[in-house]
């Protein structure tokens, strides 16, 4: 898809104990894929090598810890609001478990600025700037993990919500209760296990950390 989009053709998945990457598929087919990637020495994240100054007045602020959301692409030839928000949530939850980040980036095609602003509640940070590995301009987005948590209690299951929210489309409580547990069993300590049967989403949400491959 990056290739498609004209971004190059020689972008890999990173490979770091830091970083994580989500495969959303349906019927065996992989129909989506994004990266969370967590702040650390030395390599930082991938947004200080468009946006160095402004990442980095984050990272000052007292107990930050960033993390960012980056190599995402989606088939959207098919109904795709209700299958983003499962990608996103299940990132926030794996992300919730095991990190404790306090902002989260993304970078994005000025295009497509306002999706992240009225869907996801990103805002903007400063003004856009040319990223060099894709040889595009970029709109670096940022959002408090807080927020999110907010968003979710509000919005996450309310099949009668009428705004373009994402967050509508997010797992209910129950949904999510069983999901953190499954999770919890796969390893995050911080949350037991819960036993509660749920009902499962159409297709499936994956993840391939290099502890695990």
């Amino acid at each position: 898809m990056y290739s498609w989009r004209g971004y190059g053709h020689n972008h890999a998945l990173p490979a770091t104990p830091n970083s994580v990457t989500f495969t959303a598929s349906s019927q065996d087919e992989v129909i989506g894929t994004l990266t969370l990637n967590v702040d650390s020495p030395p390599g930082g994240l991938a947004a200080d090598r468009t946006f160095p100054e402004e990442i980095e007045r984050f990272r000052g602020a007292p107990g930050a810890k960033l993390c960012e959301l980056a190599k995402f692409a989606f088939d959207s030839s098919t109904p795709a609001r209700p299958r983003l928000a499962a990608l996103f949530h299940i990132i926030f939850m794996y992300g919730s478990m095991h990190y404790d980040c306090t902002d989260l980036f993304i970078e994005v095609n000025p295009r497509h600025r306002r999706f992240y602003e009225v869907m996801l509640g990103f805002a903007p940070v400063g003004k856009p700037k040319t990223n060099a590995i894709v040889n595009a301009p970029a709109q670096l987005m940022w959002l408090n993990v807080n927020r999110i948590r907010e968003f979710i209690d509000r919005h996450a299951g309310d099949e009668c919500e009428t705004s373009r929210s994402l967050y509508s489309h997010f797992f209910s409580p129950q949904e999510a209760e069983g999901i953190y547990g499954r999770l919890a069993a796969l390893g995050a300590p911080s949350i037991a296990p819960q036993q509660r049967e749920q009902r499962a989403r159409p297709f499936l949400i994956s993840w391939l950390h290099p502890d695990r491959a």
